[in-house]
């Protein structure tokens, strides 16, 4: 049975604070665009307080939520337990982009363990909490985090994750604008 809160309490921030993974969601206001679903893992996500989160986003083939939460700020996070008792974790809230020449980048990059890759922050303010049984959820043992985009990215070396970025990030593919497309006019 799902139940709702109006904040993270102290009993869903230690949930989430045990997981390896996380789930975003967001999708543009057009009827024909695109609902973008990424997974996200290597120890990005922190909770600021009872109502707002932010993760450390990486540079990646695309930079949807980052367009979509520009356009209409909606945003989805969701956890799910795949160790030990059955949860399912949603988080519903407003969006939004820091980049680095932004004034609060300071306090909450020093949040995170920057990586070579990060672009941006991503923060929500969260106004709905609803956690659901899980029963469905497989269990899984976790093994580890990948290595494989860390050596993506240093052979890529600061120049080509700028190039990469430009080439790749700058716009959502239906064509909408991101904050870091935004910052380099």
């Amino acid at each position: 049975m799902a139940k709702f809160y109006d904040s993270i309490n102290d009993q869903i921030k230690e949930f989430i604070q045990k997981q390896h993974i996380f789930f975003v969601s967001s999708a543009p206001l057009s009827a024909s665009g695109h609902v973008n679903l990424s997974p996200k893992g290597l120890d990005s996500f922190r909770v600021l307080s009872e109502n707002r989160v932010a993760y450390m986003d990486i540079i990646s083939s695309g930079n949807e939520t980052s367009a979509h939460t520009l356009e209409n700020g909606r945003i989805t996070i969701m956890f799910c337990s795949f160790e030990g008792s059955p949860n399912i974790l949603r988080l519903f809230g407003t969006g939004r982009t820091v980049l680095a020449n932004d004034d609060e980048w300071v306090d909450l990059a020093k949040r995170f363990n920057l990586i070579s890759s990060t672009r941006q922050i991503i923060v929500a303010d969260i106004h709905k909490v609803q956690t659901s049984c899980g029963y469905g959820v497989p269990l899984y043992d976790y093994k580890g985090e990948r290595d494989q985009h860390l050596k993506w990215a240093e052979k890529k070396g600061t120049d080509g994750l700028v190039a990469y970025r430009n080439e790749n990030n700058l716009t959502s593919i239906d064509g909408l604008p991101t904050p870091l497309g935004n910052s380099l006019k």
